[in-house]
């Protein structure tokens, strides 16, 4: 009888286990579910996907593993202590992109708006560590409207350890900033640090203050797409290198950029096999170029002619465009081109052109991509503009 007596607490234990461990899935379940169906169909009728879609587009299936799923912010004040969502807004881990490791973390405009707070910044800190530490690409998914001003000075203390981790991580992982909202502020400044900015029109827009703050102070009345939309900053500034009219183009690029890339600066870009032969001839290109030194042709069809399938991946399409710089394959493996671009200007350099190639040739040499040069350029552009300059 007293061993059946001692077996009693035992099992109660366990079933409080069971319990525990019940409600722990139940709060699990609750985190992914994210802040309900009324918060989902306003983001989906914006034509944005939730956090967790995103992930999923850009990710291999069932490959993502999420961190620190149940972190709550500890903000007091301003009616914060009622409402502690778990995740805080942003969504961290890792995957993989076709079998490599990839960190990524997304925020969630569902969740104040995906503004950023020192809980949500610690998320933030931590993947980017693991990112570092591990040699691998980063990518986030932004659309958050800068700091929370609840939390004041941590929310803005938490957008500096993210400018100094961008720093750190420069030139030694691939880092990728995908636009997918309004970002403003410290929202903005971080992706302007990084190896790459993708865009969505309409939806995406990055500026430094928005345009209420411009007309307060300058009297200027712009839109929100005006003033920082993907097609600004993919013809204007220069600030984003590839822009697209949805999500869903827009991640799968992202795909294809990262398997051009190395996971780090000591290794090299991935190779692939190759069924276009290396020792093929083009005899188009014997009309392509032509003679007559005055006379333009599209450096584009040069390129084509010249990589593996014809297939190849372009920089700033739409920015400097007298000068092209692309990713592409020769033989399987990864090269890139800088070519002038004869169409455009004749192919003459100027200071956008200049700083577009440079910027190129950087990443290159950060990631051990060997560069190959089309050159036909008649000098650099002459004029007052370009000399103060």
């Amino acid at each position: 009888m007293a061993l059946l007596n001692d077996v009693s607490p035992v099992r109660a234990e366990q079933a409080d286990a069971r319990g525990r461990v019940a409600e722990l899935h139940a709060i699990r379940a609750q985190a992914e579910a994210g802040p309900g169906d009324r918060a989902t169909e306003a983001q989906h009728a914006k034509g944005k996907l939730t956090a967790r879609e995103r992930i999923g587009l850009l990710l291999d299936p069932g490959s993502f593993r999420e961190i620190e799923q149940l972190r709550r912010h500890r903000a007091t004040g301003f009616g914060l202590e009622e409402k502690k969502p778990y995740t805080d807004g942003v969504i961290t881990g890792w995957g993989t992109v076709e079998g490599r490791t990839v960190f990524v973390y997304a925020h969630d405009f569902r969740i104040f708006g995906g503004a950023l707070g020192e809980a949500h910044a610690a998320k933030i800190h931590a993947i980017m560590d693991m990112a570092i530490t591990a040699g691998a690409p980063l990518v986030s998914l932004n659309d958050g409207a800068g700091a929370r001003i609840q939390e004041g000075v941590s929310a803005l203390a938490g957008y500096g350890g993210i400018f100094m981790r961008n720093t750190k991580a420069s030139g030694m992982i691939p880092q990728i900033s995908v636009m997918l909202g309004p970002c403003a502020g410290g929202a903005a400044y971080s992706p302007a640090l990084t190896d790459f900015v993708f865009m969505v029109r309409d939806t995406s827009q990055m500026f430094i203050t928005g345009p209420d703050v411009v007309k307060a102070v300058t009297g200027e009345e712009i839109t929100q797409n005006g003033l920082g939309g993907a097609d600004v900053h993919a013809e204007t500034s220069g600030v984003c290198h590839f822009a697209y009219d949805d999500e869903e183009t827009c991640l799968a690029e992202v795909r294809f950029l990262l398997s051009m890339l190395p996971s780090n600066n000591r290794e090299n870009p991935p190779a692939v096999a190759c069924g276009d032969p290396s020792d093929r001839r083009s005899d188009t290109l014997l009309d392509l170029v032509p003679a007559d030194g005055n006379r333009p042709y599209d450096m584009h069809q040069v390129i084509e002619q010249v990589v593996d399938d014809g297939d190849y991946l372009e920089l700033h399409e739409r920015w400097a465009r007298n000068i092209v710089c692309v990713l592409a394959r020769l033989n399987g493996r990864v090269v890139g081109i800088v070519a002038n671009q004869p169409r455009t200007l004749a192919g003459v350099l100027d200071i956008k052109a200049s700083e577009k190639a440079s910027r190129f040739v950087q990443m290159c040499d950060a990631f051990n991509i060997p560069i190959l040069t089309f050159l036909d350029v008649p000098g650099f552009l002459p004029g007052v503009d370009q000399e103060h300059g």
